[in-house]
C-alpha cells in the first residue's frame, strides 16, 4: 500500500484496530447500526457518510471479490468532499471499482439499462437543499434488491422501480457492475 498520511492514516488505523469488525463477504445494511457505525470516514464516521464506501464495498461482495470495508475506506479518502464531511465524490467510484478489480462502465440511469447490478446516487429530498445517498442495488424478477437504503434499517429492501428507490428525480450519478475485470490492471489472481 502506498504511503497514508494524516486522517487517512489515523481513519485506517483506527478502522483496522477496532474489536468488532464487519465482516468481509456480508453485505451491509444501516449503516448507522452495528460496528459499521464506528468506522471512521474523513471527520466522521460511517454512519453520518459511509454510505459511497458501503455501496461500492457490497458491490464487491456481490461479484465475488470481497474486500475490507477499512481498504475501501482509505483508497476513497482521496476523493472526500469537504474532508469527509459530506462524504466522497460520486463521480469517482468507478475509480474504487476499477482499484479493487470491478467491470463498471457509467450510465444514465440505472432504468435506461438492463444491468443486473449497479450503484446509484441521488439526492434524499430538494436538490441542493438536502444530503445525497448512495446504495448498491441488483435486479431480481420481482423487483430491485437495494442494500443499506435506510441509516437505521439492518435488512435488504426490494423495491418495485428505480422510482420507488429515487423518487422522480434523475439519478446524480450511477455505475453498472458488471462483474470481475479480466485482464490488464484489475485482474484478480
Amino acid at each position: 500500500m502506498k504511503k497514508i498520511f494524516g486522517l487517512r492514516k489515523r481513519n485506517y488505523s483506527r478502522n483496522i484496530g477496532q474489536a468488532a469488525k464487519p465482516v468481509v463477504g456480508d453485505m451491509i445494511n444501516g449503516q448507522g447500526m452495528g460496528d459499521v457505525s464506528k468506522q471512521r470516514y474523513g471527520l466522521c464516521h460511517m454512519s453520518f457518510n459511509g454510505c459511497e464506501v458501503i455501496s461500492v464495498y457490497n458491490a464487491l461482495n456481490y461479484i465475488g471479490i470481497p474486500q475490507p470495508l477499512w481498504e475501501i475506506a482509505v483508497y476513497l479518502e482521496r476523493y472526500r468532499v469537504l474532508a469527509g464531511f459530506f462524504g466522497c465524490n460520486v463521480y469517482r467510484l468507478g475509480k474504487a471499482l476499477e482499484h479493487f478489480g470491478a467491470d463498471w462502465e457509467r450510465i444514465k440511469t440505472p432504468a435506461d439499462t438492463e444491468c443486473p447490478a449497479f450503484i446509484v446516487s441521488y439526492w434524499t429530498g430538494r436538490r441542493f437543499l438536502s444530503s445525497i445517498h448512495t446504495v448498491f442495488c441488483h435486479r431480481q424478477s420481482n423487483g430491485i434488491m437495494v442494500y443499506n437504503r435506510y441509516n437505521n434499517c439492518p435488512t435488504v429492501q426490494l423495491c418495485r422501480t428505480l422510482e420507488d428507490i429515487i423518487g422522480k428525480k434523475r439519478p446524480i450519478s450511477a455505475y453498472a457492475v458488471k462483474g470481475v475485470k479480466t485482464g490488464g490492471k484489475g485482474e484478480r489472481s
